[in-house]
């Protein structure tokens, strides 16, 4: 019986991992197809990575949605670090479950609901006050933290929520300031969650269509935007090549972060 257990086990987690990961391992095999259709096998072949350094367009748009993933990350983790804290932290407080009510309204809105609000409310403003003068990089930026800073707050909260305050209590009755403690012992308490809400912020910038579809503007199209655009006309094996570039990135990334965070002595 146990053996048949362990099989079933096994068996089902391969069939799980080939689910998750069969279509990625084609979608890397084939961005070294010599042929041009993407279904045909032709040989072994660089071309499509060759064809994508020369592609401005491709190069323009990942730079640019780098850059919004990492501003967005840096300020969602910022803002949602603090409301994170501020839910953990201030229990019994007037008007604190309206805050948290409307942080997770942002979870649970179809993005389409966020996307056509903040363009409205971009409009308006521009015909104000002049700002934003039109769509582009800084429009979308605001609207992905907007997206992402709920993310943050309730990862840092469910953190928070769980630890122990012993640590702040002693700390604050020796002297300490509330800043100290916070600096001192709160965050070092929960970086890791702190980290997970930057990453998770970071993927969901970088990842994001439908609220830059609404806020971009001309010169300012995301790599997804490029992405999605193209492939509406036809697979382009070019597509493979920076899909495969993107995954590798992606675990590298992944294997370094779990390096740091769970160090060998501790996962024995």
């Amino acid at each position: 019986m146990v053996n048949a257990g362990s099989s079933f086990r096994a068996v089902t987690l391969g069939l799980g991992y080939f689910f998750l990961y069969a279509p990625i391992a084609a979608l890397i095999v084939y961005s070294f197809n010599a042929s041009q259709l993407v279904t045909l096998w032709g040989g072994f072949s660089l071309r499509w990575y060759a064809s994508l350094m020369h592609d401005d367009e491709l190069i323009r748009a990942a730079w640019l949605s780098f850059r919004i993933a990492v501003l967005t990350a840096s300020a969602s983790t910022i803002l949602g670090t603090l409301a994170g804290f501020s839910l953990a932290r201030s229990n019994g407080l007037r008007g604190i479950s309206w805050l948290s009510a409307m942080l997770d309204a942002v979870l649970v809105l179809p993005e389409v609901i966020l996307g056509i609000s903040l363009l409205l409310l971009f409009v308006e403003l521009e015909q104000w006050f002049g700002w934003p003068a039109g769509r582009g990089a800084l429009t979308i930026w605001l609207g992905h933290v907007m997206l992402t800073v709920a993310y943050v707050s309730v990862i840092v909260h469910s953190r928070l929520r769980d630890q122990d305050r012993l640590l702040e209590d002693a700390a604050m009755d020796l002297g300490a300031t509330p800043l100290k403690v916070f600096f001192a012992i709160t965050l070092p308490q929960m970086w890791q969650a702190v980290l997970a809400g930057w990453l998770l912020a970071f993927t969901l910038s970088l990842d994001d269509v439908v609220v830059a579809s609404f806020l971009s503007g001309p010169g300012a199209s995301t790599l997804p935007l490029v992405v999605f655009s193209r492939v509406r006309l036809g697979l382009n094996p070019e597509m493979n090549a920076l899909a495969t570039i993107l995954v590798a990135s992606v675990t590298v990334c992944a294997v370094l972060l779990n390096t740091l965070t769970h160090p060998p002595s501790q996962r024995g």
